[in-house]
């Protein structure tokens, strides 16, 4: 009995002050409008006085079907297929960034792991070696190693503005 009383207060006072809003000489409203206000009064007051549920400042989450399933988007080592769009990428981080995503928002929406890569395997390999070649990693004043190949074995000898090397010519 006690609901039914604060159910019946919370009415009388959201259609007291509709009224009261509706009686103010500034208010405009269309005739329309008033149901609308009205149920938006009582969802406050009933807010306010702990009798409706509380409204959820969270939208509810979507569900995101994946494009292709995740064994299909990690097939290729050239490139890693989008579960947004199926496009290909070498690397998903510019495209998710088009899309409003972050790696780690990405991998939540479709349920991923964190371990599940950002960048093909093949790219990232020929980064990784691009990297290594112009001597990145290494600590400042720190000499090459024999064992790192320096690039320049493969490289025929130089020669002077094309005349054969000195070795070349006592032979």
């Amino acid at each position: 009995m006690n609901d039914d009383v604060t159910t019946n207060n919370t009415v009388e006072l959201a259609t007291e002050l509709t009224i009261a809003w509706l009686s103010n000489p500034n208010t405009r409203a269309a005739s329309e409008d008033v149901p609308a206000f009205l149920q938006q009064m009582h969802q406050a007051v009933s807010n306010l006085t702990g009798t409706g549920a509380p409204e959820s400042t969270e939208e509810p989450q979507a569900e995101y079907t994946p494009a292709v399933s995740v064994r299909k988007s990690l097939a290729s080592k050239d490139h890693i297929i989008s579960l947004i769009d199926g496009k290909p990428y070498k690397t998903l981080r510019r495209h998710l960034a088009g899309q409003g995503l972050t790696p780690d928002e990405y991998r939540q929406r479709y349920g991923l792991k964190a371990d599940y890569p950002m960048v093909a395997e093949n790219y990232s390999e020929a980064r990784r070696d691009m990297a290594k070649k112009i001597g990145l990693g290494r600590k400042a004043g720190e000499k090459r190693t024999a064992a790192e190949p320096t690039g320049d074995a493969e490289a025929a000898p130089a020669t002077r503005r094309g005349r054969k090397p000195a070795a070349a010519t006592e032979a």
